[in-house]
């Protein structure tokens, strides 16, 4: 029976809740499990390293520090901008959010979190940054590499002749 190695392409089951027991996430509620290849980092780092020597249909409970999740909070990411940089019509709502984009073009999240006369306070943190996080995970499947059919370059088939 195989085990989940980096570079293992898995499908995982899982629930997602919070120190105090509320669910944040559900796969089986979207109705499919997640896939994703152990070292890419398409997940959090704790998530990626609980699922390291799983087998298939084997399941288990893990709880996260902010650290091995989605970091603690960064101060620095709590920034000031002026309201004229938000279209006109732009609705300034307390713990409303906003979308914009880095300058590489990577979408940015915020939540405002005061509006004053000119300007409006942002919180850029992940909204997970800082939590204690427990997952439970179900090792639904690891792909199996198919082998890859030997086939002779044309001067080891002329050698052969």
């Amino acid at each position: 029976m195989s085990k989940v190695e980096k570079g293992s392409k898995v499908k995982v089951h899982y629930r997602g809740t919070l120190e105090d027991g509320r669910e944040f996430d559900n796969s089986r509620k979207r109705g499919y499990p997640i896939g994703f290849e152990v070292g890419e980092g398409a997940v959090i780092r704790g998530f990626e390293t609980a699922v390291l020597g799983m087998t298939t249909g084997e399941s288990k409970e893990i709880t996260l520090s902010p650290k091995q999740a989605y970091g603690p909070i960064n101060p620095n990411a709590v920034i000031e901008v002026e309201k004229g940089r938000f279209p006109e019509d732009f609705q300034f709502v307390k713990d409303g959010y906003v979308r914009s984009q880095h300058a590489d073009g990577r979408p940015v999240f915020g939540r405002i979190t005061e509006v004053k006369d000119e300007t409006v306070i942002l919180d850029v943190n992940h909204p997970m940054a800082g939590k204690e996080l427990t997952f439970h995970i179900d090792l639904v499947e690891i792909e199996e590499e198919s082998p890859t059919p030997e086939v002779a370059t044309d001067q080891e088939a002329a050698a052969e002749e």
